[in-house]
């Protein structure tokens, strides 16, 4: 991992900039509300207007892993979201972005994982994890931090006997399903430019943690029901987003986990 060499302050600059971009909040609405390749197309302009800047770069991929989720294909568009990673992790790292470098290695974390390459899917995550940790500790306001931090603490705690077993060997540790879906709640009300993601992510961990459950119990029903009710919202404010439209489809009452 790149060596943290900036200051506090830089990193807590870095955070005010994050939260004061219309443009950026302009792109994730074109995202969020389902026109994947505008959105995409929206952020490499952004991209190309400042080289330096990694937070166009993260949403341009982040826009395509979007799209690809909607095709339900793991493969669409793969190297591209690759190299497009590696690019906003390149930037943020040599200008001491620590914010944009945890999300960028986040969803890098994610790729690597749906494409089985859970050793590499670690590291990035570690590093995320510790990204995010500088940037809470010059500034305890980064409430989107806390997406990535709840996706951490719940993705180790529901992996698999082997994958946790890796993840204490590499210092990963061993997670706690509780508490990422504590630190999902408060990014998905207090968050910035992660609330609408994180709203996402915690209605998905909400029904995984209702299909733990055993039988047919008035905490599954209650689990279920929350998590359909975030979507429903999501929804609401993006209809054209068919991401949303499948998620409740397959939230159905009777319908297969």
């Amino acid at each position: 991992m790149h060596p943290f060499t900036g200051g506090l302050g830089v990193v807590a600059a870095v955070v005010l900039a994050q939260s004061a971009r219309p443009e950026l909040r302009a792109g994730l609405d074109t995202l969020y509300g389902g026109d994947f390749r505008a959105a995409a197309a929206y952020f490499s302009e952004l991209s190309a207007q400042d080289t330096a800047d990694p937070a166009p770069v993260v949403f341009e991929a982040g826009a395509y892993i979007w799209w690809a989720e909607a095709l339900d294909s793991a493969d669409f568009e793969r190297a591209r979201i690759d190299s497009l990673l590696g690019r906003a992790i390149a930037r943020a790292r040599s200008t001491t972005a620590e914010f944009w470098l945890a999300t960028a290695l986040g969803y890098r974390a994610r790729e690597r994982e749906l494409h089985g390459s859970g050793l590499g899917a670690a590291r990035d995550a570690k590093a995320m994890r510790d990204a995010y940790r500088r940037v809470l500790a010059a500034d305890s306001t980064c409430t989107d931090c806390y997406l990535g931090l709840g996706v951490y603490d719940y993705g180790l705690a529901r992996a698999g006997v082997l994958a946790r077993f890796v993840a204490e060997l590499i210092g990963l540790g061993r997670g706690n399903a509780e508490r990422g879906i504590t630190l999902l709640r408060r990014a998905a009300r207090d968050g910035d430019l992660a609330r609408v993601e994180a709203t996402w992510v915690l209605a998905a961990a909400l029904m995984r943690e209702a299909h733990r459950e055993r039988a047919d119990t008035a905490a599954q029903r209650a689990l279920a029901d929350e998590a359909r009710g975030y979507v429903r919202d999501l929804a609401a404010r993006y209809p054209a987003n068919p991401v949303f439209e499948r998620f409740l489809r397959d939230a159905e009452p009777g319908a297969a986990p």
